[in-house]
């Protein structure tokens, strides 16, 4: 089985244990996420592979981290995450990239991140849910941090923090490659009470 096979089925059986923990229905997880509920029911299926956006709007609709989601070894007490296992969730032809290296669900999803831009490249994300915090050290380069529409000049030593409830991104306006590291905390969803899914 390819890697990318593997993926599938974790992501599909994985959404579909954890829908079924937060007691959601189709419909009601298609309008928490804002994901049709025919891409939920596919994805369910391991029909097909979505999109970065699509795995984040999930995983932020269910409380969990995309490693959960993602995730084919859950249980362990300690659980090593060898480079080849860390899941490249974006990438262009010129060599930017972003690889989510670990996550964890202690009181709420916890992820960390190495990202790399190339110059004159950038990516975005959607607003988390409420409550969730972003840090990020830059180890190489300058990055240009968007938050709500302002941009923050991060140069290579310095570190970030802020709340990404909000329109976010990340750009490389410089000469040279941007790296940096980014941890994604995460605030726990509430179960559905009865009747409310």
């Amino acid at each position: 089985m390819s890697d990318l096979d593997q993926l599938t089925q974790s992501l599909a059986r994985n959404l579909k244990r954890w829908r079924g923990e937060r007691g959601f229905t189709l419909d009601a997880l298609a309008a928490r996420a804002g994901v049709s509920r025919g891409m939920i029911i596919q994805i369910e299926q391991a029909r097909t592979n979505p999109s970065v956006g699509t795995t984040v709007k999930l995983a932020d609709a269910l409380g969990v981290s995309i490693t959960t989601l993602l995730d084919h070894e859950q249980g362990a007490q300690v659980r090593l995450v060898p480079e080849s296992r860390a899941v490249r969730m974006w990438s262009t032809e010129a060599g930017s990239s972003t690889t989510l290296l670990v996550g964890a669900e202690a009181r709420g999803p916890l992820e960390l991140w190495t990202c790399r831009l190339m110059p004159g490249e950038g990516t975005t994300s959607d607003p988390h849910p409420e409550g969730t915090v972003e840090l990020l050290h830059v180890t190489g380069g300058e990055l240009t941090l968007l938050v709500d529409g302002r941009t923050h000049p991060v140069p290579a030593g310095t570190s970030a923090a802020f709340e990404a409830h909000v329109p976010h991104g990340y750009r490389n306006e410089g000469d040279e490659p941007t790296a940096f590291t980014m941890t994604v905390a995460i605030p726990p969803v509430r179960r559905s009470a009865p009747g409310n899914a």
